[in-house]
């Protein structure tokens, strides 16, 4: 990794590994994180629509990608603070405000398992298309279908708005400025309540964080489906699949209070 670096970046002066397949790089007076995995490029692009989102949580900077490898300017962190849950409920809500122009969209990867990132026309046809794939590779095609052919009656009416994607705790980070910095994303076009369900399902969500966030957009017309759908489209666990079959549009922050219940599942 030293020396494709250099190749890259020119004299590296030190690399420090941080887990997995990521690194910490010092080069030319610089401190930037290195990852290498077939994802590169979606995270890359994720990270760009993300950066240009106005009042989106900030996001490091893209200084190379290739097929197998990012590169992207280091975060100074800090200790978290109420002030980092504060911004973090504001920007995220901001973003959620931003339309996107299709649904679905985002990495073609979770982690080394393959998917089809294709856009649909409406949510009901992105989910199910996920939903029946995944199902598929888990032999579950009998508990899912149902669902599957009923989403158009059980979600939401609502356009697709831009969403991280893969927003659980590991992938906030709290900024020395104080402001709460995503990364490792996979933008696609979706429901807001994937991203706070994610954090949920990962998570203690703090009560100040929902409200900044509900200052900006109220939560009004949430559905428990919301966060089983996405947990199960993106690959992480099979009992997802087979819960998502037997669950009912609620009201009010009923996909908070739902993921909570989730972290009981994985």
């Amino acid at each position: 990794m030293r020396s494709r670096l250099a190749v890259a970046l020119g004299p590296v002066d030190a690399i420090h590994p941080l887990g997995g397949a990521v690194w910490m790089v010092e080069a030319d007076g610089r401190r930037l994180v290195a990852k290498s995995g077939p994802g590169a490029l979606d995270e890359a692009d994720g990270l760009r629509q993300l950066g240009a989102a106005p009042g989106a949580p900030p996001v490091p900077d893209v200084v190379l990608v290739d097929a197998d490898l990012l590169v992207t300017t280091a975060v100074d962190q800090m200790p978290r603070s109420a002030r980092h849950d504060e911004a973090l409920g504001r920007s995220l809500a901001l973003l959620h405000q931003a339309s996107y122009p299709q649904w679905g969209g985002g990495s073609s990867w979770v982690g080394a398992c393959p998917v089809d990132p294709s856009s649909r026309a409406d949510g009901d046809a992105f989910y199910a298309n996920r939903l029946l794939d995944l199902a598929s590779r888990c032999r579950l095609e009998p508990v899912v279908a149902p669902v599957a052919a009923r989403l158009a009656e059980l979600l939401p009416a609502a356009g697709p708005a831009m969403v991280h994607g893969d927003l659980w705790w590991g992938n906030v980070l709290f900024g020395s400025d104080s402001r709460s910095w995503l990364i490792d994303p996979s933008v696609h076009g979706g429901y807001p309540e994937e991203d706070l369900a994610m954090l949920a399902l990962f998570g203690h969500v703090p009560d100040r964080m929902l409200h900044s966030y509900v200052e900006v957009r109220p939560l009004d017309h949430e559905a428990e489906l919301a966060p089983h759908l996405h947990v199960a489209a993106s690959g992480r666990d099979d009992h997802h699949l087979a819960v998502a079959a037997r669950i009912r549009p609620v009201g009010r922050h009923g996909v908070v209070m739902q993921a909570h219940a989730l972290r009981q599942l994985v």
